[in-house]
């Protein structure tokens, strides 16, 4: 009998772990409360011209994306700047590359600036590139994928352009993996539209 349940509980496991690995969505549940404020971060442009505190995010929707220039997924920054100009008033877009999946995004700040503007034509607010896991993750990184931090969600990027979304209160609300473009029903819902 005991033998039976270990076999169990180790094949539950195992199925738990292939199925949040593939990339699900995730919703904050009701009673989650964060440890740390969103705004409470400070980062630098992509261009080092000037940091930028998440104070100004304030009473806005901000969607942040882990990006990456040579991903299969790297076309997604056609959606996102679609996105970002229709509903960049109450909704904002921030971009962070990383190098973290693949060595996809190898290049300078200067260098992956230059891609988005000139293959994309990249307005939404980019940062310098940072590490969005592993033991060098980025505090940001930290706050957004440990339950800890921000009150109920542990799931760190799975790979290039997963998305985050942070509510008009600063409380990290949604989890989104890298297919999911801004036209995804789940993700409209996510930011009430």
């Amino acid at each position: 009998m005991k033998i039976f349940l270990l076999l169990f509980l180790v094949l539950a496991v195992v199925g738990l772990t292939a199925w949040y690995k593939r990339g699900v969505a995730l919703t904050k549940p009701e009673n989650a409360m964060a440890i740390t404020s969103f705004y409470d971060f400070k980062l630098a442009a992509l261009d080092n011209q000037e940091v930028i505190d998440f104070q100004k995010f304030k009473g806005k929707k901000v969607i942040l994306i882990n990006v990456a220039s040579e991903c299969g997924y790297t076309p997604q920054y056609v959606d996102w700047e679609a996105f970002h100009k229709e509903h960049g008033e109450n909704i904002v877009v921030l971009g962070f590359p990383a190098n973290n999946f693949g060595g996809q995004e190898p290049g300078t700040n200067a260098e992956i600036g230059a891609f988005c503007q000139k293959n994309y034509g990249v307005t939404f607010q980019l940062f310098e590139k940072i590490s969005v896991k592993g033991s060098e993750q980025h505090p940001l990184y930290q706050w957004l994928s440990q339950k800890d931090k921000n009150g109920w969600n542990d799931q760190a990027p799975t790979w290039n352009f997963c998305k985050y979304v942070v509510n008009e209160q600063g409380e990290l609300t949604n989890f989104f993996p890298s297919g999911v473009k801004p036209d995804d029903e789940g993700f409209k819902k996510a930011i009430g539209m």
